[in-house]
């Protein structure tokens, strides 16, 4: 009997998520099975030290709908890249493995809730998004590098450092093969992409939830962010991504 092409795909860039990775697939799996439209789940696990792979590959292994990329290379940017890519769904969703945005939140980023736009980006300061138990100096920094976004690359978005984001199928298929970024910062690249070549992008306001143990290192990645961050509005100011595509 032939496969169902999904309607979405969810896919979780993995890095050493041993503790995290089996409740949120377990919420996952009760996510997906009330919905009413095939889905695929895609774990791209890289660079892991801990069970991470393992785990992945055991829920695989007794849920057809999971499946699992190894990739030696670290980097989120990377694994999302390499997700978004080997995704089949209508509509390709990225999602943090904390789960720090419920997952109930998913279809309000696609049809028949939101139609008519080819990038909605979860955002945790649009208007009527609620943030809780986030720590005030989590909140000034995450503030101070948004600035720093609209300032120099991405004027008309709040947040763009949230980790749930959808595309669809076309838009994924033509700005991730662009990418170049494949740290943290991969996001503020793949959108200045995106309004350069006239896709619409929306913020989709969202219950925001923190977790602690973030993996990143507020100084050292705070300062190679803002180094992708020149490098980027260098590229966008030569309009390379609309000349050469």
């Amino acid at each position: 009997m032939a496969t169902l092409t999904p309607f979405l795909s969810i896919i979780f860039p993995a890095h050493n998520e041993e503790q995290r990775l089996p409740d949120t697939l377990e919420q996952t799996r009760l996510f997906v099975e009330t919905q009413p439209y095939p889905i695929e789940i895609i774990i791209i696990e890289n660079a892991s030290s801990d069970r991470t792979l393992e785990i992945a590959k055991e829920f695989s292994a007794i849920n057809s709908y999971i499946s699992v990329i190894h990739e030696d290379r670290p980097g989120k940017g990377l694994a999302v890249q390499i997700g978004m890519l080997a995704a089949q769904g209508k509509y390709r969703f990225i999602c943090d493995v904390d789960l720090s945005m419920p997952i109930q939140e998913i279809p309000r980023f696609i049809p028949p809730q939101l139609e008519g736009v080819d990038i909605a980006i979860a955002s945790r300061e649009a208007k009527g998004a609620v943030r809780y138990g986030e720590p005030e100096y989590r909140h000034l920094i995450g503030r101070v590098f948004n600035n720093m976004v609209r300032w120099l690359t991405l004027p008309g978005l709040q947040d763009t450092q949230c980790g749930f984001k959808c595309f669809t199928a076309e838009s994924a298929e033509r700005l991730f093969p662009m990418q170049t970024i494949h740290g943290w910062t991969f996001d503020v690249e793949i959108l200045a992409i995106a309004i350069q070549l006239g896709y619409r992008v929306v913020e989709v306001p969202i219950p925001w939830f923190y977790h602690a143990h973030s993996k990143i290192h507020v100084l050292k990645d705070s300062f190679r962010m803002a180094l992708d961050l020149i490098k980027i509005r260098k590229i966008v100011r030569r309009k390379t991504y609309a000349r050469s595509h």
